[in-house]
């Protein structure tokens, strides 16, 4: 910022302790600090405005060059795609005019005859419930082992706990 060095600065402080006196120098010297740490924050809030929207510029123009990329990949698949039937039309017409009023080797569906010949149905099938209740969890371990072994087979939350083991009020019966 400013090329200050040891000797400059000594010769500041001794002119700022002759001109402002010994007994305001320390108060004049902490708002100084004071105002500098604020242009300090204000330059580097600044800085970082500025690269945060240098970023995002740059970040925009990542995003258009990616949706133009996929824009055209979009339309190589389509125009592949539209070639590819065109193509797979001709040939299916070629085998039909070819094959003269023939309509068993061609379906409207190319995929509703196996590769066997035989027809395969459409129809898809129908859901089983496992009959199963996923709630109730079974474990190998037997009741009586976990009694014995001090196993817990039941949650309870602290403040439950706590209760149950507190000692009980002795009750005065006077």
């Amino acid at each position: 910022m400013f090329d200050l060095g040891i000797s400059k600065m000594a010769l500041i402080g001794a002119v700022a302790l002759i001109v402002i006196g010994p007994e305001k120098l320390p108060r004049v010297a902490r708002t100084v600090g004071t105002l500098l740490g604020k242009a300090q924050r204000y330059v580097n809030d600044v800085k970082s405005e500025v690269n945060r929207s240098m970023e995002l510029d740059e970040l925009r123009k990542m995003k258009d060059n990616v949706e133009s990329a996929a824009r055209d990949v979009e339309n190589t698949i389509r125009t592949n795609s539209s070639d590819f039937e065109k193509n797979l039309n001709d040939q299916a017409n070629g085998a039909i005019a070819s094959s003269g009023s023939d309509d068993s080797f061609y379906t409207a569906d190319p995929y509703a005859e196996s590769y066997d010949g035989s027809s395969v149905s459409a129809v898809a099938p129908a859901y089983h419930h496992p009959r199963k209740n996923w709630r109730v969890k079974k474990g190998a371990t037997p009741q009586w082992y976990k009694h014995h072994a001090g196993v817990r087979t039941h949650v309870q939350s602290g403040a439950a706990r706590v209760a149950r083991f507190r000692p009980k009020k002795p009750s005065s019966g006077l």
